[in-house]
């Protein structure tokens, strides 16, 4: 029976930089989502699974309070609602399981561009201007750093502006807001990009099973992104120097062909790249008849 109990929740960002990009990657696991006139539930019709759309700072908390079994949201999140937490004598109820591999990004320390910046040692006693209070907090303490953080929810960029600090410590993705504030970056806190968290509390069997499948399913999707399938037909004398140009992949397949001598079909999964000059490369080397394709999906 497909009760609500039972049903995988996964919690992820309502508005922001990964939300596309999560319920895309939820889509190319097969999940076929149906959303709410409020906007703020994805019904999964194919799978016993729903989405929460929340704000990514609430993500966290509904894992860790076992509303949602899994979430997506950044390491940005994860580590600062961790952080605070172990900072007030609590333990953080969910575990990091998965990276992503996108929503690249990095918190970062940046200071105006008319300071002179000589390493981590002229932030002692400074002013710095943060909303993630509890990993700026850590990153100083680890460094034996004794400066003022200053909260701001919003707009951090203009807090050296408004007199407010002596540097900022905030989210930097292309540089071009700092650019636009007559700020640099000076120190890196923290690279983040996106996670997948689960709840502590333990899930019935068939849930756990669902949870792994969904796993394994974004472990495939991602292992494919830059990955294409190569079919060509070479002199087997040319296998070695063939093999070798195919790029990331592991032994190709190599299949006779009928009444052609020497030559073979060759098929590879390449999870690198493929350019243009790589296919040129092939052809030099003897091989001809050169297909590439897309790879949807895969399991290792």
């Amino acid at each position: 029976m497909d009760t609500t109990e039972q049903r995988i929740k996964i919690a992820v960002q309502k508005s922001g930089r990964l939300t596309d990009h999560s319920r895309d990657l939820l889509e190319r696991c097969g999940l076929k989502l149906t959303q709410s006139k409020d906007q703020l539930f994805c019904y999964g019709e194919n799978m016993p699974v729903d989405l929460l759309l929340v704000r990514d700072d609430d993500i966290p908390g509904l894992v860790s309070d076992d509303v949602c079994d899994l979430g997506i949201v950044g390491l940005n999140v994860v580590n600062e609602k961790r952080l605070a937490l172990e900072q007030s004598g609590k333990d953080a109820l969910f575990d990091q399981v998965f990276e992503l591999d996108f929503g690249h990004c990095r918190l970062s320390v940046a200071a105006p561009e008319d300071v002179e910046y000589s390493g981590a040692k002229s932030l002692q006693g400074k002013r710095i201007a943060t909303s993630y209070v509890a990993t700026l907090t850590d990153y100083l303490q680890r460094n034996g750093i004794d400066a003022e953080i200053v909260y701001f929810s919003g707009a951090v960029e203009i807090a050296p502006k408004l007199g407010k600090a002596d540097f900022i410590c905030d989210l930097v993705s292309s540089g071009a807001t700092l650019t636009a504030n007559h700020l640099g970056e000076v120190e890196t806190v923290l690279e983040s990009e996106a996670v997948v968290i689960q709840t502590r509390e333990p899930l019935s069997d068939s849930k756990q099973e669902w949870v792994n499948r969904i796993l394994q399913r974004l472990d495939g999707v991602l292992q494919v992104r830059e990955s294409k399938y190569i079919m060509l037909h070479a002199p087997r004398a040319a296998l070695a120097e063939i093999s070798a140009l195919l790029p990331g992949a592991e032994s190709p397949t190599v299949i006779p062909l009928d009444g052609s001598g020497d030559k073979v079909a060759v098929h590879a999964v390449c999870r690198e790249t493929v350019f243009w000059e790589t296919l040129e490369n092939l052809k030099a080397a003897g091989a001809s008849s050169l297909l590439v394709l897309p790879v949807e999906k895969m399991l290792a």
